[in-house]
């Protein structure tokens, strides 16, 4: 990596400054530092870089060189991912390789760490460079947990510099120190104060992890250094040099710390068959995660709300190199990344789009936006109004392999096992009977009986039991009927009542609740009934009532219309001929 120092000392309102966070820098340009990457793998990196985009001619004039259309439309917005990438584990294990310790007389730190001195050991730190595979999630203000994977590894920085005092002069005695011995005796990283792993000590230390059984932790990464100095006084007698020497040693536990969340899936399905042959698939998991295949091949597979987009940790834009006299920032040549999950507008998604599986339901926690925890240059597709987390997804797919159902977590290669269905995770889809009649009507309204039944046992259908509960989410999950405008539910018998007071066709549509709620479910059913009041003796008789009534007018009109006509006319009008 080419060295990206911009200065070596600097002191006084610098380095002030620095302290303060005045100090910025820019990611390093894609392509100019491999890591493992390619060009357009590294411009995908840095959402965290101010967008200010640039034309493809202005680039040529200032770097002299072409970049890749990946590059290009990064340089403009910030690229997402549908599945966390592994670009950020790579760059970061890569760029860290690059990370330098400063030397008995230099400590090197980044601004933010925290500091032990001593009596000869001074600005001494250990700081947690990263934990990978993880992802940061954006939950809502305030909630942005560090999910880890529960196998993975820890990277730390680790310096110090020794202070070694001046020597004396007095009468005829001379004092001088000198350094014999400095180290890092051992690195240790700790869950919630147990020991986990450990090794020798180094600057850069790389520590393996295995998490069980936890679901959060406070993870601490600490260091022993120690040093040793040699004090030698020399006393002139004259005919003589009498030479005494003494050693000192001091240790110091330096120590950082970071809170995280052990990101372990196991998820829980649930199957249904319809009745037409289509599988009915339902994963639960109580954490945010990414979606399920359906097949082997992985063409057939859903996915929930969350996306992802990779940015580095400013922490490390800069590094602080302090020895006896000065501070000075540096820009750092090691820039950890990682991997950030936000809720998307798009929303859950099934592919195929067209012939693929059918996204049937979601369900999970409602959350405010996230959108405050998003840092102001990061230009992304977040929800900007409360959402649902879709812990829950359930799909309707012609084709489903049990066996190659495949769960995949936000954290890059954490996939979930899928816990073996127990009898209660299986649901029957039955077809249902629905029958609606005229159950009483008059001239001004009618009555409506519906009925709703098993279409396999004739079994009533209740719709309006209060302790049916949905099994996964804990939510009421009831079916329901509806009439023209009118919404009902059937009762203990199967049946319910509507009125109507309009003439006209009604076609009673029965919504069945999901299959998720419900042992045995249904599927949905349609039956039609006709009403007008000519259909009945009372409506016939009040319609040649109400016509009657509507003809007085014009019979009293044509008999005073005759009556003038007579009054009025000349006779012979109404005399016959012979």
């Amino acid at each position: 990596m080419n060295h990206r120092e911009l200065s070596v000392l600097m002191i006084g309102l610098l380095a002030t400054s620095l302290v303060t966070g005045i100090v910025a820098a820019d990611p390093p340009r894609p392509g100019t530092e491999g890591n493992g990457l390619t060009e357009n793998e590294s411009a995908t990196l840095w959402s965290r870089d101010a967008d200010s985009y640039i034309t493809q001619e202005e680039y040529r004039q200032r770097y002299s060189e072409n970049r890749s259309a990946v590059h290009q439309v990064a340089n403009g917005t910030d690229i997402t991912f549908k599945r966390p990438p592994a670009t950020a584990a790579t760059w970061t294990r890569n760029d860290f390789e690059d990370l330098d310790a400063g030397g008995p007389d230099t400590s090197v730190h980044p601004p933010q760490a925290d500091l032990e001195d001593g009596v000869f050991i001074d600005d001494a730190h250990a700081t947690i460079f990263a934990v990978q595979p993880s992802t940061r999630g954006h939950l809502e203000s305030g909630e942005t947990p560090l999910y880890i994977a529960p196998n993975g590894t820890m990277r730390g920085f680790v310096d110090y510099r020794v202070r070694v005092p001046n020597g004396s002069s007095s009468g005829n005695t001379t004092i001088s120190w000198s350094l014999t011995e400095h180290e890092i005796e051992e690195v240790r990283l700790k869950k919630n104060g147990e020991t986990i792993a450990e090794r020798d000590g180094a600057h850069t230390p790389a520590l393996n992890y295995q998490i069980e059984d936890d679901w959060s932790a406070n993870l601490t990464l600490e260091a022993e250094i120690s040093v040793r100095l040699k004090k030698t006084v020399r006393t002139d007698l004259g005919d003589r040099t009498d030479v005494d020497v003494t050693y000192r040693t001091e240790s110091r536990n330096v120590s950082d710390s970071i809170a995280v969340e052990i990101y372990d899936l196991s998820a829980y399905p649930y199957y249904a068959e319809y009745p037409n042959g289509d599988a009915g698939v339902a994963i639960f998991q109580s954490r945010p995660w990414q979606g399920y295949t359906l097949t082997e091949d992985g063409e057939a597979r859903v996915r929930g709300i969350w996306r992802f987009y990779t940015a580095r940790n400013t922490n490390w834009d800069t590094l602080v190199r302090s020895n006896r006299t000065a501070s000075a920032p540096v820009q750092s040549d090691a820039i950890p990344v990682y991997v950030h999950a936000y809720p998307s507008r798009v929303g859950s998604r099934a592919k195929p789009v067209r012939d693929g599986p059918e996204l049937i339901e979601t369900w999970g926690t409602d959350r405010p936006s996230p959108v405050g925890t998003i840092d102001e240059n990061i230009n992304i597709d977040i929800v900007n109004q409360s959402y649902t987390t879709t812990y829950g997804v359930a799909v309707r797919a012609e084709n489903v392999d049990r066996d190659a159902l495949q769960v995949a977590g936000i954290v890059r290669s954490v996939n979930a096992s899928v816990v073996a269905p127990d009898a209660g995770s299986e649901r029957q889809l039955r077809h249902s009977d629905l029958a609606v009649a005229v159950l009483q009507q008059n001239e001004s309204q009618a009555t409506l009986r519906i009925e709703l039944r098993d279409n396999e046992t004739g079994a009533p259908i209740v719709l309006s039991d209060p302790n049916r509960r949905y099994p996964i989410g804990g939510s009421t999950r009831n079916g329901y009927i509806t009439v023209g405008d009118q919404r009902v539910e059937t009762n203990a018998s199967g049946v319910a009542i509507v009125t109507i007071d309009e003439p006209g066709i009604y076609t009673a549509r029965y919504h069945p609740g999901s299959w998720l709620g419900h042992n045995p479910a249904y599927v949905g059913a349609t039956a039609t009934a006709r009403w007008h009041p000519l259909g009945t003796i009372d409506g016939w008789f009040a319609f040649i009532f109400e016509v009657g009534w509507q003809l007085i007018p014009f019979v009293v009109m044509f008999y005073a219309g005759k009556q003038l006509l007579r009054m009025l006319g000349p006779e012979e009008i109404f005399q016959r001929n012979p």
